[in-house]
């Protein structure tokens, strides 16, 4: 079986992130990471930079793109700290509540020791 992204040759992953294989430590993007364009593609742009940009005209998680293009996650956020850092995306987190009705968490945990 072939997975795209995972089976492709290892030079071709090299020459898209440029040897690069991880993002620093400091890196914004996680999996849910929501990426939106900051600006439309450029002529001369490596072809995944222009894929993301034209993805991300809608707000899109880091693991979309990724599905999208093919790709390892793990690349795929080489390419976004690239274009991060170039000023063309920026990443948002998801919104989460931010107070929890006690009641609700309750009457999980009471369904869940029902199991």
């Amino acid at each position: 079986m072939n997975r795209p992204g995972r089976d492709d040759a290892p030079d071709r992953l090299y020459t898209l992130t440029q040897g690069r294989s991880r993002t620093g430590p400091d890196s914004p993007f996680d999996l849910v990471t929501l990426v939106v364009a900051e600006s439309e593609p450029v002529a001369g742009m490596q072809s995944e930079h222009a894929a993301i940009l034209r993805m991300t005209e809608f707000p899109a998680s880091v693991v979309e793109i990724a599905a999208e293009l093919g790709l390892p996650v793990g690349i795929t956020r080489v390419l976004l700290c690239d274009l991060l850092a170039a000023g063309r995306v920026s990443a948002r987190h998801p919104h989460r509540p931010a107070v929890t009705d006690p009641d609700i968490l309750e009457q999980v945990i009471v369904a869940l020791r029902n199991l």
